[in-house]
């Protein structure tokens, strides 16, 4: 039994990725829509981070953010972070940072 945990464990180490996921990204109910969907690609230079910031903003002022998915799609250690606005908010600046040397691909979608 504790062999299958170990490798358990390692596998769910293995597959590890930098995904985020915030607030209500499915909603059986409907209340929840995807407002922004978006995939950001990038390619990897030798020696050089790779640094992008994705600004989104809802059109109708009475509208606020209810959930945010990051995918990362190519399983890199690529970082994705919410640096301003968000849940709550009407707006959302995100930033996307590669490891030295490596690019990303992220799916962006926005929910309201």
């Amino acid at each position: 039994m504790f062999k299958e945990i170990v490798i358990l464990c390692g596998v769910i180490v293995l597959v590890q990725s930098n995904s985020v996921f915030v607030g209500h990204v499915y909603d059986q109910t409907g209340l929840v829509r995807k407002v922004y969907d978006k995939m950001v690609e990038s390619t990897g230079i030798p020696l050089i981070k790779r640094e992008e910031e994705i600004y989104y903003e809802y059109p109708a002022g009475d509208q606020k953010i209810k959930g945010i998915a990051i995918k990362d799609l190519t399983d890199s250690k690529a970082q994705a972070s919410i640096t301003r606005g968000g849940l709550g908010f009407g707006f959302v600046n995100i930033k996307l940072k590669s490891e030295r040397g490596s690019g990303y691909k992220y799916l962006i979608e926005i929910f309201a």
